[in-house]
């Protein structure tokens, strides 16, 4: 695999996906537990699917099938919805280096991904 060229990372790139993450725990906050679990869960099942055909190949396959697994686990232990973020953030770091950019416009995006799922973990 080669090094994909990516525009350099800035301020910016590192605030904007702090703000999304804290967005979305707000939001999720609102929801009563038990649909906070499972709707976090299904979310990182979701998350699993972002990059079928994002140019690692069949690994892509593989990724969403151990996610589908995750999720499934998440709907009864958060522990379960944490390693998933952390999961997706490492996929997200692969994608930034090596594939394609979970938004195809927004060539920086799959950075921003991997910072905002570290937080969601957290």
């Amino acid at each position: 695999m080669t090094l994909q060229p990516r525009p350099a990372i800035e301020i910016p790139q590192l605030i904007a996906p702090l703000v999304v993450a804290g967005v979305a725990i707000l939001l999720l906050a609102a929801l009563r537990e038990p649909t906070r679990q499972r709707f976090s869960a299904i979310i990182i099942a979701g998350a699993g699917a972002a990059y079928i055909s994002g140019g690692l190949g069949p690994w892509e396959f593989a990724f969403c099938a151990v996610m589908t697994v995750v999720a499934f686990r998440g709907l009864t232990d958060y522990r379960w919805i944490g390693a998933g973020w952390l999961m997706h953030s490492a996929w997200d770091v692969l994608h930034h280096l090596y594939g394609n950019p979970i938004i195809p416009i927004a060539p920086l995006s799959s950075f921003g991904c991997a910072v905002c799922d570290v937080a969601l973990a957290v």
